[in-house]
């Protein structure tokens, strides 16, 4: 299996600091990234390791739950995946991530709503990030629509 590689070039002190992320394996984009924008409700054109790896998430958790989908017996026709990484301080000093929320909205054939739950749970505890970041509570908002 492939090894893939991001890089960041930082410049400054945390505060007044600012760098670049590079996705150097897809060569995809360059994104702007800085600590306070980081921490502010409101990104200002930036992104943040919170969304890079929210990005992750939703998109991993994806591919599991559609092989899921099919191992039950199912056919993913569409999913929906959002996933919301949030930031706070940590009790040891710090910041810490505070919590991971997926939610999944599915059209699926050969599933009933109980089925596919089961998949969408089952994808939560299995993906390779989930996996990864079983330091951190993660929920899951999973539905079925017609």
């Amino acid at each position: 299996m492939p090894t893939r590689t991001a890089r960041t070039a930082w410049n400054g002190d945390l505060q007044q600091g600012s760098g670049q992320v590079e996705l150097t394996s897809s060569g995809r984009g360059t994104f702007d990234v800085s600590f306070p924008k980081r921490s502010a409700e409101n990104a200002d054109g930036t992104t943040s390791p919170e969304e890079l790896i929210a990005a992750a998430h939703s998109s991993c958790y994806a591919m599991q739950l559609s092989a899921l989908i099919a191992e039950a017996g199912g056919t993913p026709q569409s999913l929906d995946v959002a996933a919301d990484v949030s930031l706070g301080p940590d009790p040891a000093g710090g910041f810490r991530l505070t919590g991971i929320t997926l939610k999944v909205r599915g059209e699926v054939e050969g599933l009933d709503a109980a089925g596919f739950t089961k998949a969408a749970e089952d994808a939560k505890a299995s993906c390779p990030v989930s996996k990864a970041l079983t330091g951190v509570d993660i929920s899951l908002d999973a539905a079925l629509e017609s």
